[in-house]
């Protein structure tokens, strides 16, 4: 799979680094390895099985919502990194919406 940047430049998917960014979101929370390793096996079948190329956002926004499901803390974490927030205002407008 070969995931295309926000600035239009190609690179392949790299689990582990995915996964990096993802326990940096789980850090300290009540989170397994099996977890993860399910997550991420779910999305990379969804990912592959639609096409070669897969955009980050799109690999963001499927994190995000598998994150979601698994712990809201964690969701929220990765959110604001994937969206990159500019300000607590944002922080709180997506606090909101999630809890909708």
């Amino acid at each position: 799979i070969i995931v295309i940047k926000r600035d239009g430049t190609r690179e392949p998917y790299s689990r582990s680094k995915l996964e990096r960014g993802i326990w940096l979101a789980c850090s300290k929370r009540p989170i397994t390895q099996e977890q993860i390793d399910k997550m991420l096996s779910q999305l990379e079948e969804k990912w592959g099985a639609n096409k070669k190329e897969v955009s980050s956002s799109t690999v963001g926004m499927d994190v995000m919502k598998a994150l979601k499901k698994i712990d809201k803390v964690a969701y929220i974490r990765f959110a604001s990194v994937h969206r990159e927030f500019k300000d607590v205002e944002e922080f709180k407008e997506e606090i909101v919406r999630m809890f909708k």
